[in-house]
């Protein structure tokens, strides 16, 4: 794309603003919305913002192709309002997918999250930032650990209620809820109470939620290590084992930002724990039968991964054109014919396959893929104590063979 607009530097800023308006900007933001001839933004934002001779766009929904339209005014110094941190959570994420970084200048004001910890007293390097706004409260869920506090960014007046409802359902009625709005502005305001008294309240539109776990260890949630108990599950027995899906997980290897195919997934527990245990993970479940693919969408709500794709169909018709993914579990349907091959092709180079047999002719497809490709397996017997008659003894269970297969480069 093309660069710069003369010596000014970049064409296009991005300067975030608060709710003190011009006040609270930097002499650097303050020099380039003077220059601007083009000024973009929500209703919000332009209103902080006195006329001026610039002319003035709103954002129209999708927001990415808003972003895209921006193109429009190349060569034209033009600048973005955004939130606080045009970089956290904000829209600044979006102008630098669309242009190259030699065009866009970013210029950040305090975030919500600095402002927060502040009135709060939290440090902010302890405290878990996220957003729901726009997307599911129980993504709130995978944040929960004793004594956690968390600070999240909500899309409207019932956020706070929103949130407050699932900590009561989830057994965190005593929780403490603050709801911080209209920070670092004139009607700034802070509501605390519990989140049974915050299920039924009303707030500001423009807010954020903060909340404070209780630390009692009579209420452990779910652990972020791979492997977690079966019972955490719904499902219809099938299920791969704990023990052995840590195994999986591990040669999986999950790396930040990665996508995993979970096909065949029945109640979706490998994908669910890939995007609890991977940062910024993507992934996506495939399941023939409807019946189980709702029980992957019901688990991933439950264990706070709503984000979790669940597409309905027999693979490998049903696998997802783009984008390649970065690891692929087979945990069903392994002789389909051509089912590993497909996966197999698919992946990025450099990207695992693992695939699992508990029958005779799936360990033999896997054999026969072993011969063709390379990789390796191994077999994973599980045995656990149980009580029979008064006394205890060792029952194992079905051995797996599990095949471990990477895309050379």
């Amino acid at each position: 794309m093309s660069g710069t607009a003369g010596k000014g530097g970049p064409w296009l800023s991005v300067v975030g603003i608060g709710e003190d308006g011009l006040a609270g900007l930097s002499a650097e933001a303050c020099r380039r919305l003077d220059a601007a001839e083009v000024i973009v933004g929500g209703r919000r934002h332009l209103a902080l913002v006195p006329p001026s001779r610039a002319f003035r766009v709103v954002w129209t929904a999708p927001i990415l192709q808003a972003v895209r339209d921006l193109a429009r005014y190349r060569g034209r110094p033009t600048v973005v309002l955004a939130s606080g941190d045009p970089l956290w959570y904000g829209v600044g994420r979006l102008v630098l997918r669309v242009f190259a970084r030699e065009e866009v200048a970013l210029i950040p004001h305090l975030s919500s999250f600095q402002l927060a910890c502040a009135r709060l007293g939290w440090p902010l390097e302890e405290t878990v930032t996220t957003t729901v706004h726009g997307r599911p409260v129980a993504r709130l869920r995978r944040a929960y650990a004793p004594g956690a506090r968390i600070l999240a960014l909500t899309d409207g007046e019932e956020g706070p209620a929103r949130i407050a409802a699932m900590l009561c359902a989830d057994g965190y009625a005593d929780a403490r809820v603050h709801v911080l709005a209209h920070l670092g502005g004139p009607r700034e305001a802070h509501w605390s109470g519990t989140a049974q008294e915050a299920r039924d309240g009303r707030f500001a539109e423009l807010n954020l939620v903060g909340l404070e776990l209780p630390d009692d260890p009579a209420r452990p949630p779910p652990p972020r290590t791979p492997g977690l108990p079966e019972a955490l599950f719904a499902h219809d027995g099938t299920l791969t084992k704990a023990e052995v899906r840590a195994a999986a997980l591990a040669a999986l290897a999950p790396r930040p930002g990665e996508l995993l195919w979970d096909v065949g997934a029945g109640c979706g527990s490998v994908a669910v724990e890939w995007l609890r245990i991977t940062p910024r993970g993507r992934a996506v479940a495939v399941e023939r039968d409807p019946g189980r693919a709702a029980l992957i969408r019901r688990n991933a709500e439950r264990l706070g991964v709503p984000e979790l794709v669940v597409i309905e169909g027999g693979a490998p018709a049903a696998l997802p054109a783009e984008p390649a993914p970065d690891a692929v579990f087979v945990g069903g349907g392994l002789t389909t014919p051509g089912l590993l091959e497909t996966c197999a092709e698919r992946l990025r180079p450099g990207g695992r396959l693992v695939a699992h047999a508990v029958t005779a002719e799936g360990e033999a497809r896997l054999l026969a893929f072993l011969e063709a490709r390379g990789g390796e397996l191994v077999r994973q017997t599980v045995s656990r104590i149980t009580g029979v008659g008064g006394r205890r003894l060792w029952r194992s269970l079905a051995p797996v063979t599990r095949l471990l297969w990477v895309r050379p480069p």
